[in-house]
């Protein structure tokens, strides 16, 4: 696990998937109350190049996301959650 710089306490794990290196991030968000917001996340940053797997938490405000980093990027995924109408917090 690694912090990436200008993220505070962002901290990226990386994982072998298929012998792809797959990153983990874990990303706070406020703004979501219901399941559409969880959907809506889901399918926006899930139908991103490279992305793997999303999962919301709701109870936690947190938005887990595994993803292929030669394809996605955190301030793609991190602009794509901004563009569903949440806010990041940082």
């Amino acid at each position: 696990m690694h912090t990436i710089q200008g993220y505070g306490n962002l901290d990226v794990d990386e994982r072998y998937l298929g012998g792809i290196i797959m990153e983990q991030i874990t990303l706070k968000v406020e703004g979501m109350s219901c399941g559409n917001c969880v959907k809506a996340i889901e399918t926006n940053v899930g139908e991103l190049a490279g992305v793997n797997n999303v999962a919301v938490s709701l109870d936690d405000k947190e938005v887990q996301v595994d993803f292929d980093p030669s394809e996605a990027s955190v301030n793609k995924i991190e602009e794509e959650i901004e563009d569903s109408g949440f806010d990041l917090v940082k």
